[in-house]
């Protein structure tokens, strides 16, 4: 199975976050699952949605 990989840009063009909140979220333990792979951060497209629908799910 190949898992989409996004890096900051993505995410933040998806979500309409800036990449600078994306950065400091993921400094302070927030926003999505990532991980470094070698200098860069990645991001899971599934995981992304799932914090996306999470937080609806929180609002509620």
């Amino acid at each position: 199975m190949t898992e989409v990989l996004w890096d900051y840009p993505e995410v933040s063009q998806y979500t309409g976050i800036p990449v600078a909140t994306l950065r400091w979220w993921r400094a302070n333990g927030l926003g999505p699952k990532s991980a470094r792979l070698g200098r860069r951060v990645k991001f899971r497209k599934s995981d992304v949605e799932a914090w996306i629908s999470a937080a609806f799910e929180g609002n509620a």
